[in-house]
């Protein structure tokens, strides 16, 4: 039996920024920089400098159409904690059926970890919103691509980990629609001023990828 799930939303751009290891001191500048370039769903890995009051701020920051969340959540609490402050999107490296449900339960957009058919499967069983193929470079197009044969077919699928705006797209063609993008936009102490600059020159080539395809 299939859990109930929140659905992906309809965005402009699946495009999610990962910002790991900004300090909330920073995000004003770099969200700022990321929504006025087009980007509309940002994550903040709990590994991150004081996670939760950078997702705090960035919910406060951003417009409420945006998905604004946490990434590498491991465990219920932190799924609650994430609620606490306004979070709206979870991201996980893994599959874990109380994480995901517990997510679902307030609302939020899940968006779990897998590498496997099985754990693929597992996932979409427990109402996750969208798939993330993690690390998507070791899979490659070509193997997420065999994968998405089995997936339901309703299921947006993500490549995150390794993944960069030149990879659009190989993986577009494979029925890819999503992308997380880590360090090719934002790496630990980058200006705001240089993550928006890689933001726009990302956000040109999504859209020149998708009106290729």
């Amino acid at each position: 039996m299939t859990s109930s799930t929140v659905a992906w939303p309809s965005l402009k751009r699946n495009l999610v920024a990962i910002l790991r290891g900004i300090k909330p001191e920073e995000i004003e500048g770099v969200v700022g920089g990321l929504v006025e370039a087009g980007f509309e769903a940002i994550e903040v890995p709990l590994n991150s400098p004081d996670p939760f009051v950078s997702i705090e701020k960035a919910r406060r920051l951003a417009p409420a159409s945006c998905l604004i969340g946490a990434g590498t959540v491991l465990d219920v609490p932190d799924v609650d904690r994430l609620h606490d402050v306004g979070g709206n999107l979870l991201v996980t490296p893994n599959v874990w059926p109380d994480v995901i449900r517990r997510a679902v339960s307030h609302g939020m957009v899940t968006m779990p970890g897998v590498f496997t058919a099985s754990e693929a499967l597992l996932a979409a069983k427990h109402g996750a919103a969208a798939l993330k193929f993690f690390p998507a470079s070791v899979l490659g197009p070509q193997g997420i691509g065999a994968l998405r044969a089995i997936l339901p077919p309703h299921l947006p699928i993500g490549a995150v980990g390794g993944v960069s705006e030149g990879d659009f797209a190989a993986y577009l063609k494979v029925g890819v629609t999503c992308f997380g993008l880590g360090s090719s936009l934002y790496k630990p102490g980058d200006s705001a001023a240089v993550v928006a600059e890689r933001a726009a020159r990302t956000i040109a080539a999504y859209d020149e990828a998708v009106s290729a395809a």
